[in-house]
Order: structure tokens, then C-alpha cells, then sequence
């Protein structure tokens, strides 16, 4: 970063470029894989402008290629892709959104598997609900009448649902809906890509082709503020120049600080370490370790893959009952653990937007064996004390 900085701290992107810019984008293509190869990225400062931007490039895309009805983005229930009014009137977390709905313009809104509360028969191990679930996306593009522009997802759920992992078929049926009815998809991987789940970027995992792929918090580590969207040969060759600009998009020293990270990701093979296939790595060891804390009666669920877990509490594990909203429990673990000098991510509403409790667990890829016991013996001992105080 201070070398970019003596070399040029800054130009505008409307009338320059720059190297480090374009050899980055080079470098997260081929990071991004086959898929992308010919295609372009977009650098923004985080997820929220990264998300308005492949909104906009969606609704370009489909303008220019004729389809100049098609301006709806379809998206899920219990998602959440961002604070900014475009972002929010793609995300279904309702306590997140709740104040704003009169200023968000609102699409349709469609289910997410979620196979610990589903909605459909998961006795044949989820294949059914999932297929149920891309079957209420395709109703939803149909009755748009021809002006859904495209559909937004993240493959795996982040802080609104606490890491739930799409069961089998689904992403791989959705994609094939949008398809086949010219939707194009959005993969909003600001929490999931480079390497969280053990893969570059999550979809990977069930061998999808987004259209648009969204990154960031990852994307510079917290270095600098940074987000990307990644676009596909496809879209970038129908978009004669995107009619969108932010001051600082493509910031050359938030760039230097993505490009060093990318760098140092792939040379510490850290993807790999948060691979949760491989015996011995750090994911692994996470999802062993968390599993044990199934034997407290307040833990419904361990959840997730790779480095991304979350933990469901419920307050009768028969029932799966959620404790009451208003005894806030995912908060009083929280600050059990922040006293025991724990750092966990506390959220409500997995139910049913108001209710259910759970935590997203997301320790860093160079996490220690000795640091790792210890985290999960103070989450225990925080869970035993918010349960009987």
C-alpha cells in the first residue's frame, strides 16, 4: 500500500486507468476461474456498493441486449445483501429492513431452503425441499411477466441465517431456471468468497456459473475498504460503457492491498486451510470441535461448511422452540464470551425474521490448534452461563 502511494494515491476512474488495477482484475479473474475468463471486474469500496453496482449492471445488461422490460431482481426470504436502499430491497432481513420500506422499491421475495425448519419432506435428505424451493423461483419469473432482470442469492447464508447450506440440487436447479428463462444470476459471495468456505469462491462447491459474482470483506482482509463484482464474457460484451461510477471505485491503494492479499492467500495455501473435506486442516478441526457442543441442551444445530459455522439455540430441542425474542439469548452468549475474550457474531431472527437465536462462528484461516480448543471451551462455558442465568 505505501509503495502504491508514492507511485499514485489516486485518479479518477471515469478518465484513467491503472496498472495495478488492471493487472488485479487479471489476477481475480483467473482467481474466479473458467467461468469468467474474457470477462471484466468492477472495483468498488465494499459489499453494499458492490451489490447496487451488479443490480445496475443486471438492468444494463438486459436493456442492451432488447429486453428493455426486464428490471426486477428477484431474491430470498431471509437474506441479506446490504445496507444501501438497492441492497436492502434485495435482502429479506426483516429487522434490517423494517424502518426503510417506505423508501425501498419491493420484487418478489422467494423461500430459502433452510432443512432444519423446512417448509417441504426432508426425509429423502433435503434433494426434495431443494428442488420445492427452485420450483417457487421459477413461479415468481413467470408471474413477473417477462420483467425479472435477475435473481440474487448467497450460496451459503450468511449473518441472516447463521451459514445454512443449501441442500443438494438446488443452486445447481436454480441456475438452470434462470437460464432458460434469460434471468441472469447473482452470486453474493461478500461473505463466502476467497477461500471462507474452502473453495476460491463457494459455488464452486456444487459447480455453478453465475453471470455476476460479488465480493469484498475478504476480498483486502480488512486492509483497506474494497469490493468487486466480477462479470462473465457474456455481460461484458453486451455493455457498450456501464452508465455507473462511484468517486472512489478502483482505488489504486485499496488495490494494492487486495492484490497483496490475494497473493499471500494463495501462497499460504489459506483456501485450502479452510477446506473442511481435508482431515487435518483448521476448517476440520473448527466443524469437530463445534460439533461437541451439540451435548448442551440450548444448541439445536451446528451448521455450515469450511470456516463458515454457525450455531442455532433453541430453548426445546424436540420442538426446536425458539427462546423468546425479547430474552435477546444469542446476545447474552455474546457478552458471556466477550468476557472470557471471545469475539462471536450474535443475530436474531432465523424463525421467522423476529425470532431464533444463533451465532455465526468465521475464525481466520491461520487460527492455531491451541487457539481453536480455547475458543470453543469459552463458547461452551458462555452457552452454560447464558443458559442458566
Amino acid at each position: 500500500m505505501a509503495e502504491q502511494a508514492r507511485q499514485l494515491e489516486f485518479v479518477h476512474t471515469s478518465q484513467f486507468t491503472t496498472p495495478v488495477a488492471e493487472e488485479y482484475a487479471q489476477e481475480l479473474l483467473d482467481f474466479a476461474g473458467e467461468n469468467f475468463r474474457g470477462g471484466a471486474v468492477y472495483f468498488t469500496c465494499g459489499g453494499s456498493e458492490s451489490v447496487e453496482t451488479a443490480l445496475k449492471l443486471a438492468r444494463q445488461y438486459q436493456v442492451e441486449i432488447g429486453q428493455t422490460k426486464r428490471y426486477q431482481v428477484l431474491s430470498r426470504i431471509q437474506s441479506y445483501h446490504g445496507s444501501t436502499l438497492g441492497a436492502l430491497s434485495v435482502s429479506g432481513n426483516k429487522r434490517r429492513r423494517e424502518i426503510y420500506l417506505p423508501m425501498v422499491r419491493e420484487f418478489v421475495h422467494v423461500g430459502i431452503p433452510y432443512c432444519y425448519r423446512c417448509n417441504y419432506d426432508c426425509t429423502d435428505g433435503c434433494r426434495n425441499c431443494g428442488l420445492e424451493y427452485a420450483a417457487e423461483l421459477e413461479r415468481a419469473i413467470e408471474t413477473a411477466n417477462g420483467q425479472a432482470a435477475a435473481f440474487i442469492f448467497e450460496p451459503v447464508s450468511g449473518a441472516t441465517l447463521g451459514a445454512v447450506v443449501p441442500p443438494p440440487g438446488y443452486l445447481q436447479k436454480i441456475a438452470e431456471v434462470c437460464r432458460r428463462h434469460g434471468v441472469l444470476l447473482i452470486a453474493d459471495e461478500v461473505m463466502t468468497g476467497m477461500g471462507r468456505t474452502g473453495r476460491n469462491f463457494a459455488i464452486e462447491h456444487w459447480g455453478i456459473a453465475p453471470d455476476i459474482l460479488i465480493a469484498a470483506k475478504g476480498l483486502s482482509s480488512g486492509y483497506a475498504p474494497l469490493g468487486a463484482v466480477v462479470a462473465t464474457k457474456k455481460v461484458v460484451d453486451a455493455v457498450a460503457s456501464f452508465l455507473h461510477g462511484f468517486t472512489y471505485n478502483a482505488h489504486p491503494v485499496s488495490l494494492a492491498a487486495g492484490r497483496a492479499v490475494l497473493r499471500y492467500l494463495q501462497q499460504r495455501k489459506l483456501v485450502q486451510a479452510a477446506d473442511s473435506g481435508g482431515h487435518d486442516t483448521v476448517a476440520a478441526k473448527l466443524e469437530r470441535s463445534l460439533s461437541t457442543l451439540l451435548d448442551l441442551d440450548t444448541v439445536g444445530e451446528v451448521r455450515g461448511i469450511g470456516s463458515l459455522r454457525g450455531i442455532e439455540f433453541v430453548s426445546d430441542k424436540r420442538s426446536k422452540k425458539p427462546f423468546a425474542p425479547e430474552l435477546n439469548f444469542a446476545g447474552r452468549v455474546t457478552s458471556a464470551a466477550l468476557k472470557r475474550g471471545l469475539l462471536v457474531y450474535p443475530i436474531q431472527g432465523c424463525v421467522d425474521g423476529i425470532s431464533g437465536d444463533h451465532l455465526l462462528i468465521a475464525p481466520p484461516a491461520v487460527i492455531t490448534d491451541e487457539q481453536l480448543d480455547w475458543s470453543v471451551q469459552q463458547l461452551r462455558e458462555a452457552i452454560s452461563e447464558a443458559s442458566s442465568s
